[in-house]
């Protein structure tokens, strides 16, 4: 399972660490492919990024794109989601864009998408919010209590 991410995150940040930390939860193993910021005009930047992001996916992986209108599952529907993805026997591969958003060739490419909710997140606090949530999902699926549904 493999996190497309446009931009370099600093290896002492917060952000990185705590996606370090559920990174390592997350069987298979979930890994982060980091890809160069574009640069131009708008469209000029979401060009170059698509054009890099088009590279590094594998045509056999199943492509889900976090996008503003992507589906907003809650956490008990995406556990559903995961298990069907996976069930395909293809690698996953979660992309996400930069401070752009992403081209329409990426959404064309994309096999699922997926909305984080309608507030927009810095594209570095995304990454461990998605880890936290395929992890949140990983557990759901086996039972394990630590979603805890119950509550109100």
């Amino acid at each position: 399972m493999r996190l497309l991410a446009i931009g370099k995150a600093k290896p002492d940040a917060p952000e990185s660490d705590l996606l370090a930390r559920y990174a390592a939860r997350i069987k298979p193993a979930f890994t982060l492919v980091e890809l160069p910021d574009g640069f131009g005009s708008p469209a000029e930047i979401k060009r170059r990024e698509a054009d890099s992001l088009l590279a590094a996916i594998g045509p056999d992986e199943f492509v889900i794109a976090l996008d503003a209108g992507g589906q907003t599952p809650d956490s008990a529907e995406l556990a559903k989601r995961l298990t069907q993805w996976t069930e395909q026997s293809r690698k996953l591969a979660f992309v996400i864009g930069g401070a752009e958003g992403l081209e329409a060739r990426i959404i064309a490419r994309a096999n699922a998408k997926l909305s984080l909710g309608r507030l927009t997140w810095p594209h570095m606090l995304v990454r461990p919010m998605l880890a936290e949530q395929i992890y949140r999902a990983q557990m759901i699926n086996a039972g394990h209590p630590y979603h805890r549904a119950g509550r109100p």
